[in-house]
């Protein structure tokens, strides 16, 4: 299976827009970290909190490797956003052998509208 060459993905700790450029054109979809049930908090002590922060992190886990996978099929990964989401995904590419002929790069943006997104991914890939 050949890869579509570039793929942009502005991203937070729970939402990624994932662009694809593909004949000028932007394919956009989305990726949202599911929210976790809440339990109740009385009496709530050390072991499990420490449970939960493990829950939490699995669960932050299971985002980034829906990403991911779709990552997969691209050649070009542009990642980018305010917080430092991109960076703990690019370290978990990075690791994975996978991506080894993948070009990944990282830019910090701040806030920005989709059509701001849009135009960024845009730019970067002409």
């Amino acid at each position: 299976m050949e890869k579509i060459k570039q793929l942009g993905i502005w991203m937070d700790h729970s939402h990624a827009l994932l662009m694809e450029l593909y004949n000028h054109m932007i394919i956009s979809k989305r990726v949202i970290l599911k929210p976790m049930q809440k339990e109740k908090e009385d009496n709530v002590d050390t072991h499990e909190i420490q449970m939960h922060s493990k829950e939490q992190q699995q669960h932050q886990s299971a985002y980034y490797n829906e990403i991911r996978e779709i990552i997969k099929n691209y050649q070009d990964v542009l990642l980018f956003g305010p917080t430092d989401a991109k960076e703990e995904l690019f370290n978990l590419l990075k690791a994975d052998h996978h991506f080894e002929n993948t070009n990944i790069e990282l830019r910090n943006t701040d806030k920005i509208s989709e059509n701001e997104i849009h135009e960024f991914v845009i730019d970067h890939f002409k």
